[in-house]
């Protein structure tokens, strides 16, 4: 299982847990989905909220924007609504000059990596993230979203700063339909979701209107065939659009997904035109960081810009991290072990500040680096090191703690256990080093002592 694969099935385990209870407030986690609104609850992970607290923390797999989206699916044969990118009022004006001469309305949408932008807010009281507007008006509504937070369902009460608008053209929608491609592991390869209704909350139309929702499970080895595309077009319904052409459509939607390693493509609304197109109106991408190697253009449009900034910092030190809502920052080797660390400082009172997994083969320069991501998150308030070294040794990690003490103001305390290989040089390591560290034998002793220096801060 690689880094990316693993750290996926971390989150579904810390949804698990939230779920049942067996974290309490006020731990939370946020796990960010695909698209306006995501699909179901069962298919991909979710926004999870306790105590009235959120933490916002990306996957690590690539998510664009809707306009590199278009650009990318333009590409492949799919209808996609005219349209440029701007990021200044300057580029407003230049864009309605030469994109847009002749229209005289158009649609303004703010970018950022999160859904519910038509329904969100923002910070400084405009309400709404896509506005259609006359064309004279467009540049005055896009100046005040550039720069601006726009808070929605998904981004959390800090919401996300728009740095680029999508100006589109005002496409005239005859029905509006939704289309998603997933990843189903009850199928074990790509599943095509469709409904004849779009443009508003799948969520809340799969639960009261079930039978509206269609699945079409896709042989990985033999891809789409003419026979599935037919099921997708008969469950969106199109009532004006061509039907062989719909069907080629969908075909060319499944080999943009299939040939750009996609983990999820959702189109919401898939519509129809009144010149009897199907058209994918907005549209949001995930692509699989393992395929990072082979799709760099793609990979080339990530916006670390629009991520947690520990989670980008861990992600160029190959380090796994996932932050929560605690106290107690924790730098752990392994995901099991890493759970276990965050339950039992549960289990003494306290409360993990996060999930760091250095992996088995951590150089002590990710050491270090997994110091500076814990000590940037202010709410740590200690530190617990805990490492049971197999194919890690525990020297590196100790002499890891202290290049990183050296690097890094430690002004909380920091408890260390170490067991396994080369233990006794670890910590000879730590002993000599002059540091005042707090040492524990086990992982118990190690999560009390965390909480006990945690409540003497």
């Amino acid at each position: 299982m690689g880094r990316c694969q693993a750290i996926t099935a971390t989150r579904r385990i810390l949804r698990w847990k939230v779920n049942k209870g067996l974290f309490a407030s006020p731990i939370t986690v946020q796990l960010t989905t695909m698209v306006g609104g995501g699909l179901f609850n069962n298919l991909a992970s979710k926004s999870l909220k306790l105590a009235g607290k959120y933490q916002q923390q990306q996957l690590r797999r690539l998510n664009i924007h809707e306009y590199q989206g278009a650009e990318l699916m333009s590409k492949f044969g799919i209808n996609v609504p005219k349209g440029v990118a701007v990021s200044s009022v300057e580029e407003v004006r230049k864009a309605i000059q030469t994109t847009f001469p002749n229209e005289k309305e158009l649609v303004v949408k703010s970018q950022i990596l999160a859904g519910g932008r038509g329904l969100g807010k923002f910070t400084s009281g405009l309400q709404g993230g896509v506005h259609i507007v006359k064309a004279e008006q467009a540049e005055d509504i896009a100046g005040k979203m550039l720069g601006q937070t726009l808070v929605t369902k998904q981004t959390g009460p800090q919401g996300k700063v728009v740095s680029k608008v999508y100006l589109c053209e005002k496409v005239s929608l005859v029905n509006e339909m939704y289309f998603a491609i997933t990843l189903d592991r009850t199928t074990a390869g790509p599943l095509i979701i469709a409904c004849r209704e779009g443009g508003t909350s799948i969520e809340d139309l799969a639960e009261k209107f079930p039978d509206m929702i269609i699945k079409v499970p896709i042989d990985v080895f033999k891809g789409i065939t003419d026979e599935d595309a037919a099921k997708v077009v008969e469950g969106l319904a199109p009532t004006v659009a061509d039907k062989k052409a719909s069907i080629e459509q969908v075909k060319k939607l499944y080999n943009l997904f299939r040939e750009s390693d996609c983990t999820q493509l959702e189109i919401n609304p898939i519509a129809e035109t009144s010149d009897k197109k199907l058209i994918a109106a907005d549209a949001k991408l995930n692509f699989d960081d393992n395929a990072a190697y082979r799709q760099k253009d793609i990979f080339s449009l990530r916006d670390p810009t629009q991520e947690d900034p520990r989670e980008v910092a861990a992600a160029k030190a190959d380090l796994n991290y996932i932050g929560l809502d605690g106290e107690i920052g924790c730098m752990v080797n392994g995901a099991g072990l890493a759970m276990a660390t965050m339950d039992i400082i549960k289990l003494h009172g306290g409360t993990p500040a996060n999930f760091l997994d250095v992996g088995g083969n951590a150089s002590e320069g990710q050491v270090v680096e997994a110091f500076k991501i814990l000590t940037s998150d202010d709410k740590v308030k200690a530190i617990l090191v805990n490492i049971f070294g197999g194919i890690m040794k525990c020297d590196v990690i100790a002499s890891g703690i202290v290049n990183a003490a050296k690097h890094v103001s430690l002004k909380v305390p920091v408890v260390v256990r170490l067991e396994g290989t080369n233990v006794d040089q670890g910590k000879r390591i730590l002993k000599e080093s002059g540091m005042t560290l707090i040492t524990a034998e086990d992982l118990d002793d190690a999560a009390e002592k965390a909480v006990k220096a945690l409540k003497s801060t």
